[in-house]
């Protein structure tokens, strides 16, 4: 049975939808798996350019018109490219809360591919803290991508943080289907032994090497950040921890560092 047969992808008006679709498109094409790429895109406040246009045309009419605009270059993107991947266009109801209607249609896919946020790009037409809304809420693990950078087919060289944790071992049963056969794989610890895992990673056939990091004098997310560049590693593997009360999204300080400054896809599960 395929452990991965449904990905969702966040598109919006923003020019890094068109990465996070190749890497959700590179995995399905890999995994035997079906896209469904989400439209979601609060309307945009005042008229102004996007960045998403790959004409580089500046469109400036009336909000309206510029909005349908946005959707009509995000379908185009949807649309193009499909290379025999299986890719389905949908997008949530107009003027719906975009973080909670997101969240329950991603109960229904086995992974989900978001963006880092780019404060700088104002087309993207999500809440700011959406990644983190849809990591925590979402139930289902999520893939990070860096809003810099080009990357390919991930888990050829994969770092994955250990801890003895719910998160952290609902992050690493997601990540086992995206290993690459021969895969690079390392785990560290802070704190604690990564050889926990060694029984389970050898069940399904994964050497890895096991790093018994000492206590970090910068925060543990920093470094994490550090060794995977150091290990070249294409993937971070994490547990997130926090937890949403009220309007208050709480996130544990290694898991604020990495979304806020990674450089590389990071698979994180709550």
């Amino acid at each position: 049975m395929n452990m991965v047969a449904s990905i969702l992808v966040h598109v919006d008006a923003s020019q890094r939808s068109r990465m996070r679709l190749d890497v959700a498109r590179q995995l399905a094409r890999r995994l035997g798996a079906a896209v469904t790429a989400l439209y979601a895109c609060a309307p945009q406040p005042a008229p102004r350019p996007s960045r998403f246009f790959a004409e580089g045309a500046v469109l400036m009419p009336e909000a309206t018109a510029f909005d349908e605009r946005c959707r009509e270059q995000a379908h185009n993107l949807v649309e193009a490219g499909r290379d025999g991947v299986h890719t389905v266009w949908a997008e949530l109801p107009h003027g719906c809360a975009i973080t909670k209607h997101f969240a329950t249609r991603a109960w229904l896919h086995d992974l989900v591919v978001l963006g880092q946020r780019d404060e700088a790009d104002l087309a993207a037409g999500v809440p700011a803290d959406f990644v983190e809304s849809i990591v925590i809420e979402g139930a289902r693990p999520v893939l990070v991508v860096p809003s810099g950078g080009e990357f390919g087919d991930v888990g050829r060289r994969v770092l994955i943080a250990w801890k003895p944790s719910r998160e952290a071992a609902r992050a690493l049963t997601a990540a086992l289907p995206l290993l690459q056969p021969g895969a690079s794989v390392h785990v560290a610890a802070w704190g604690c032994d990564p050889v926990q895992v060694r029984p389970l990673l050898l069940h399904h056939g994964i050497e890895a090497e096991y790093l018994h990091e000492k206590a970090a004098c910068a925060p543990v997310g920093e470094a994490l950040l550090s060794l995977s560049a150091d290990l070249g590693a294409d993937l971070l593997v994490m547990g997130c921890y926090g937890h949403a009360r009220m309007r208050e999204l709480m996130l544990g300080g290694a898991t604020h560092t990495v979304l806020k400054s990674m450089t590389l896809p990071v698979l994180m599960a709550h």
